[in-house]
């Protein structure tokens, strides 16, 4: 079994929106794995040497590579994948959608209006994603180091203010990101209103999207 490929990047390839092909050269080998756009995004150029964790899978009897950025990544794809009726595509969604950390916690407190956020997960889906990983999960998250936020709002509070944000346009990712910010750096309690919380977390969006204008 292939573990991780260290090569060249001889090109990236969206053969889809939700298909996105790098093609790896390895001692004069080329290799296609399809990996999350979240990581065809930090690849700059072509001719960088890389290193890719690597999955391998058989799928209706054609073998297919997947490429992560860490064995974190690619664990959490493999936990992902052991969920009933979650294949790699909504997988790869799932970890385009929120950071690593974000959709294991999202995952551990079962936050379903975080999960929808991923192209492709409906609801029903969501809880049978939180129900089979949950406590997998809470142990395996210690052993990947991912840093447990303790921010927020409280979580009778917290599904309004996230559906809020999400009809306004912004992002899983973006999100999380602004509430714990707020959380840390204004010590909004955690049982503000919600308008106190919705009105915070826009003003720190905001005054990003003017930073990176």
């Amino acid at each position: 079994m292939i573990s991780y490929l260290k090569g060249i990047v001889a090109g990236v390839q969206a053969i889809t929106p939700n298909r996105v092909i790098l093609t790896l050269e390895v001692n004069g080998t080329g290799y296609d794995l399809q990996i999350p756009q979240r990581l065809a995004n930090q690849l700059t150029s072509t001719g960088d040497v890389i290193q890719i964790f690597t999955h391998y899978q058989i799928r209706e009897e054609v073998p297919m590579l997947y490429g992560f950025s860490s064995p974190s990544e690619r664990d959490l794809f493999r936990h992902l994948l052991s969920v009933s009726g979650i294949g790699a595509a909504l997988a790869i969604a799932l970890l385009d959608t929120m950071e690593l950390p974000e959709l294991v916690q999202a995952i551990v407190a079962a936050n379903i209006q975080m999960l929808i956020q991923a192209p492709g997960v409906g609801k029903k889906t969501a809880e049978r994603i939180c129900l089979e990983l949950k406590s997998k999960l809470i142990e395996w998250r210690k052993s990947a180091g991912f840093f447990v936020a303790t921010g927020g709002p409280a979580p009778g509070i917290l599904e309004e203010v996230q559906m809020t944000l999400f009809a306004l346009g912004y992002t899983a990712h973006e999100v999380s990101h602004a509430l714990h910010t707020v959380s840390e750096n204004i010590g909004l309690p955690k049982n503000a209103y919600v308008e106190d919380w919705i009105r915070q977390a826009i003003a720190y969006l905001s005054s990003s999207e003017v930073e990176c204008s």
